[in-house]
């Protein structure tokens, strides 16, 4: 029996320009960071006494005795994409410290600690960054899904980091070298807050792909957004500049589909914005989920209470990638 544990992410900047139809043409780059919340998939092989073979939980319970029953489809074609769907009886339990489709990555979270347990259950190890391809292979190839490339990589290194889209379709990962003391600065001026919906991230980035060539501008100039991100937080300047660049950020990824933004959440950035917050976004593809923003430190009391209905949520930031924690080393 073994547990993986696969960090959740908030990304910064660069979103939108990490989808595939995007970068192979234009690159593109995110500066996102994993956090302190994480998706847990306990693995073994299924003793063979029992009536059905594979049991999978997760918000259903499936005992079943043929890989093609099983519903949940990264569960379903991960086992078919490793070719373990002539093994023994497999059984998996899925557990997340956050809800799912709500913008923290849940979906390619889950996607690179199902690898990684799987593989692990076969007594095989493999690197950050293999790993991280197999899960976009996943997620983007055998599932059709519509999502980016950055989850994956975020899940799979952890940290905070300076992701890099080719149009040679590579990926660099560049961790952010910057004095401790300087992103825990940027760590206490965050509020992460729940709004209490969820949605499908891939109907969303349908519309923003609909939309690429006609956003071009807007797109270009989120990926330079991640470069000035880059210099401020290597430079002395006041980290209330950075929570500014996201204001500006949100302005624009909110101008890139009508989808992004409804009532709700405008109304919910609006309430921040004027009790301090300097900038913040909707985390995700948009339309709903959780919410992070930059707030002054004698601001943040007032920006809490004037969104007491939705829940506040504390976060550190965390620097493991996707990891085996537990491990017997038998079936």
């Amino acid at each position: 029996m073994l547990i993986s544990r696969t960090p959740y992410r908030i990304s910064f900047f660069g979103g939108g320009t990490d989808y595939p139809d995007w970068y192979l043409k234009n690159e593109g780059a995110v500066l996102s960071t994993t956090i302190d919340k994480y998706c847990y998939i306990t693995c073994r092989k299924r003793p063979p006494f029992f009536d059905n073979k594979h049991l999978i939980v997760w918000s259903h319970i499936e005992a079943v005795s043929h890989v093609s029953e099983i519903l949940h489809p990264a569960v379903r074609e991960g086992i078919r994409y490793l070719n373990m769907d002539n093994d023994l009886g497999i059984e998996i339990h899925h557990q997340g410290d956050l809800p799912a489709r709500a913008g923290m990555g849940s979906s390619s979270s889950f996607a690179v600690g199902l690898i990684k347990a799987l593989l692990a259950l076969q007594g095989k190890m493999i690197g950050k960054h293999d790993l991280a391809l197999k899960a976009i292979e996943l997620e983007q190839s055998v599932l059709k899904e519509n999502v980016g490339s950055q989850d994956q990589i975020a899940a799979a290194y952890g940290g905070f980091n300076y992701i890099r889209f080719l149009k040679n379709g590579k990926i660099k990962v560049e961790p952010m070298t910057i004095p401790s003391s300087r992103i825990q600065d940027l760590e206490s001026h965050l509020l992460l807050f729940y709004t209490g919906t969820s949605r499908l991230a891939s109907e969303i980035a349908v519309d923003l792909i609909k939309n690429l060539d006609n956003k071009k501008r807007e797109l270009h100039t989120m990926r330079e957004m991640v470069d000035k991100a880059i210099s401020i937080l290597n430079s002395d300047q006041s980290l209330d500049d950075f929570g500014r660049l996201l204001h500006e950020n949100w302005l624009l990824k909110r101008s890139t589909s009508h989808l992004i933004s409804p009532p709700l959440i405008d109304s919910i950035y609006n309430q921040a914005i004027e009790k301090g917050a300097l900038g913040g976004k909707l985390l995700g593809a948009g339309a709903s989920g959780f919410m992070v923003f930059y707030v002054p430190i004698d601001k943040q009391e007032d920006v809490k209470t004037a969104l007491q209905h939705y829940l506040h949520v504390p976060f550190k930031f965390d620097n493991d990638g996707s990891s085996i924690i537990y491990y017997t080393g038998k079936d």
